[in-house]
């Protein structure tokens, strides 16, 4: 079902390949490159919030959204990261995108395990911490690209430092994510049988 809350999902899916394009191409000036790329990527990453807002709001809350909005995230995230691998190779290195993508790809597992299970596992808010952390890291792992720190009106910004803290603290936080989910998973597993151990006899 194609509602205003989809449209907006789809539309941070479309913004993507406008990113990757940017960051790819030569034909933007230095510093402008960065500066578009890092727009695109705010804008795309703004509508995360957005399309879920106004899906619970307007009563529009979907299949297709509840499956899009997960995969849009983690395309948006994924695309940022491989890109500064060779963009900010100093910055990004390959085993970091590893650990985010490990822990994507287990969070998917446990899912996956749960529905057959008969339970859902829903958003922590580790989860909702690790996304918020993952934008940080990459819009200034881009800008670190350029610019080593800005003076804006005497006021030092080290662009650079903020970006190794961001991916750092992002690791931290992922790893962090993973284990959270991994104990709310188990803690759901084993309620049942806990539940099976205790039950008493039926009465006479």
């Amino acid at each position: 079902m194609l509602n205003l809350p989809n449209s907006i999902t789809l539309s941070r899916i479309a913004c993507i390949p406008f990113f990757i394009w940017v960051l790819s191409t030569r034909i933007f000036p230095p510093g402008q490159q960065e500066l578009l790329a890092v727009a695109i990527f705010i804008l795309a990453s703004i509508t995360d919030g957005l399309d879920g807002y106004l899906a619970r709001k307007r009563g529009q809350i979907s299949s297709v959204g509840i499956l899009l909005d997960p995969m849009a995230d983690k395309l948006l995230v994924t695309s940022g990261l491989i890109l500064l691998v060779r963009y900010t190779p100093a910055l990004m290195h390959p085993w970091m995108v590893m650990v985010v993508l490990g822990r994507e790809f287990l969070i998917t597992g446990l899912r996956s395990v749960a529905a057959r299970e008969g339970f859902a596992l829903m958003a922590r808010d580790a989860g909702k911490v690790k996304m918020v952390v993952q934008i940080v890291a990459i819009v200034s792992a881009v800008l670190a690209h350029r610019w080593y720190q800005w003076d804006i009106y005497g006021f030092i910004i080290g662009v650079e430092l903020v970006a190794r803290m961001a991916i750092w603290f992002m690791l931290a936080v992922t790893t962090i994510s993973a284990f959270d989910y991994m104990w709310a998973f188990w803690e759901h597993v084993d309620r049942p049988r806990a539940a099976h151990r205790t039950v008493s006899a039926p009465s006479t």
